[in-house]
């Protein structure tokens, strides 16, 4: 058998992803809202979330399913994905290796831009010790390079160079 370079490697997924769970943020503050589909645009990320940033660096910010229950043991309480205030739940990828990935969802396509990290307000709505409990677990971020809605349901696929 070859020995395959690291490049291979990194292109070599088991198995695409699956979207479970969007949700946009209205207004600073505000509670998530859970949608079903929701139109993701190169300019503004998801359509009817708060972000507005100009760099387009973390228009979308995504969670692993998987880390929900890491978080859930550590803080020793059931979490809903709103309180991590993240807009897509993804399941089934390990979001950090799409480091340097296009990855696609629905008829949108994604690049990642860099970790999501945790901030104080995860103190508030999980307790105390929650942020560096997060450390870690905070998902990524991403940006839309082309547009198009995605749906729960949806396959995550990582698009090879």
């Amino acid at each position: 058998m070859n020995q395959l370079s690291l490049n291979e490697l990194l292109q070599n997924f088991p198995n695409s992803g699956e979207l479970i769970w969007i949700g946009v943020r209205p207004s600073k503050g505000e509670a998530m809202i859970v949608v079903d589909e929701v139109l993701a645009d190169a300019r503004s990320g998801l359509i009817g979330d708060r972000y507005n940033g100009n760099s387009g660096r973390r228009q979308v910010t995504l969670l692993q399913y998987e880390h929900l229950a890491v978080l859930e043991s550590m803080l020793n309480q059931s979490i809903a994905p709103g309180m991590l205030r993240r807009n897509l739940l993804i399941k089934g990828v390990n979001l950090l290796a799409l480091k340097n990935c296009k990855f696609k969802i629905g008829a949108a396509i994604f690049q990642m831009t860099g970790l999501c990290h945790p901030c104080s307000k995860m103190e508030k709505t999980l307790g105390p010790g929650a942020y560096n409990s997060m450390r870690g677990h905070g998902g990524i971020n991403a940006q839309v390079l082309q547009g198009g809605i995605i749906r729960v349901g949806d396959q995550v696929t990582i698009l090879k160079d």
